[in-house]
C-alpha cells in the first residue's frame, strides 16, 4: 500500500505508519462507504494494469479492515474484542503529539534541569501504552546521530509515558529535587521511630485478644529468626519483653536526634561567632573616615572584640551552646 501510494504521489512524503494510520481511520470512521471508495479509486488509477493492483489491494481494505491492521503491525492500545472506534485512533494521535513534544522539549533541556521520573506501576494499561509507543521510536532512533541524540529519545520516551498514563512528574531539576528542611539522616530516624510504634501497637492488639489475619503476620514477622511461636504459653511474657524493647529503641532514638540536634546547632552557631569577628577585624583594619563621627574607644573595642575568643567555641567549657549572644558582650569565661 505505501509503494503504491509513492507511486501515485511522489511530491508527497509519508511514513508507512502514518499512511497505514490515516487508511484505518478512514475505514473505521465510515466517512465513504463501499461505492465512494471505489469510484475514487477508479478515478485515482487510470491505467488498467494499476487497475489491477488497485482492486486486489481495495477488497481487503474494504471488506477486512483488520487485516490491515495485521499487515502495517499497528499495536492496540485497548482490548482486542473492541471494535476500533474513533476514540483509538484519536489515542494513537495523541500519543504521537506526545512523544514528540516530549522529546523536542527534552532536546531543548540540559542533563541537570530535566525532571525526575517516577516508577510506574507494571499495570496492563501501562504496558499497552509502552507497546503502542515503541514503533513509533524506529523513525526517531533511525534519524539519531549520536548517543546524545538516543538519549535525548528515550528520556523524551519516558517522559511521553507518565504524561499519558497521568504519573506525576516532578518539575524541579535534579539538583534541587532532594532539597528538604529536615536533614536525611533525622528523616531516616523518625522512619524508625514511626514503625516501631506501629509494630507496637500492632503487638499490643495481639496480647490483647486481636487475632485478626493481619495482625498475626506482623507479629509473626516481629518474631522472625527466633525459636519464639505464638501458641508457646508464655507467649504474653515474649510479648512484653518485645514492646520494652522497642520502646527503648524509641528512647535511644530519640535521644540520638537531640544529640545531633545540639550539634549542628551548637556549630551554626560557633560560626556565625567566627563570622562575625571577622567582619569585626576587618572593620577595625580599615582606615577612619574623618568627618564621620567621633571615634570609638580603642580599648573597648579590643576589649570587645577578644572576650570571645577567652571561651572555646566548641562548646568544651561547660555549655551546652556558646552564650555570646545570649550573656552579651561579656562571656562567662572572661576573666
Amino acid at each position: 500500500m505505501h509503494r503504491l501510494f509513492a507511486e501515485l504521489e511522489p511530491s508527497l512524503t509519508v511514513t508507512e505508519q502514518n499512511l497505514a494510520d490515516r487508511v484505518r481511520y478512514i475505514l473505521r470512521s465510515n466517512i465513504f462507504d463501499v461505492a465512494e471508495l471505489e469510484r475514487l479509486r477508479r478515478e485515482a488509477v487510470p491505467s488498467s494494469d494499476e487497475n489491477a493492483t488497485a482492486e486486489d489491494a481495495a477488497p481487503k481494505m474494504v471488506e477486512q479492515p483488520a487485516n490491515v491492521d495485521a499487515a502495517v503491525n499497528t499495536p492496540v492500545v485497548v482490548d482486542s474484542s473492541d471494535d476500533g472506534t474513533v476514540t483509538q485512533e484519536l489515542e494513537l494521535e495523541h500519543m504521537r503529539s506526545t512523544l514528540e513534544e516530549a522529546i523536542v522539549e527534552t532536546r531543548s533541556t540540559p542533563l541537570e534541569n530535566r525532571p525526575r521520573l517516577p516508577r510506574i506501576a507494571l499495570s496492563k494499561r501501562n504496558r499497552a501504552v509502552v507497546r503502542a509507543l515503541n514503533p513509533m521510536l524506529v523513525t526517531c532512533l533511525e534519524a539519531s546521530g549520536d548517543l546524545c541524540e538516543t538519549d535525548s529519545i528515550l528520556f523524551g520516551a519516558a517522559l511521553a509515558v507518565c504524561r499519558i498514563i497521568g504519573a506525576k512528574v516532578s518539575t524541579a531539576g535534579r539538583a534541587t529535587g532532594h532539597s528538604s528542611a529536615i536533614p536525611a539522616w533525622r528523616r531516616r530516624i523518625e522512619e524508625r521511630i514511626a514503625k516501631a510504634r506501629a509494630l507496637i501497637g500492632r503487638l499490643i492488639c495481639f496480647r490483647s485478644g486481636n487475632n485478626r489475619p493481619k495482625i498475626v503476620r506482623t507479629v509473626r514477622m516481629a518474631f522472625a529468626g527466633t525459636n519464639v511461636s505464638l501458641s508457646q504459653p508464655d507467649i504474653t511474657q515474649k510479648l512484653t519483653e518485645r514492646i520494652d524493647d522497642l520502646k527503648q529503641r524509641i528512647a535511644a532514638w530519640g535521644k540520638r536526634i537531640r544529640r545531633y540536634t545540639e550539634k549542628s546547632t551548637r556549630f551554626n552557631q560557633n560560626r556565625l561567632i567566627q563570622s562575625d569577628q571577622k567582619r569585626l577585624y576587618e572593620s577595625l583594619e580599615r582606615p577612619m573616615v574623618s568627618g564621620t563621627g567621633p571615634a570609638p574607644n580603642q580599648a573597648d573595642t579590643v576589649v570587645r572584640a577578644r572576650k570571645p575568643q577567652r571561651g572555646p567555641l566548641d562548646g568544651s567549657c561547660g555549655e551546652s551552646v556558646c552564650g555570646y549572644y545570649t550573656h552579651g558582650s561579656r562571656h562567662h569565661n572572661a576573666g
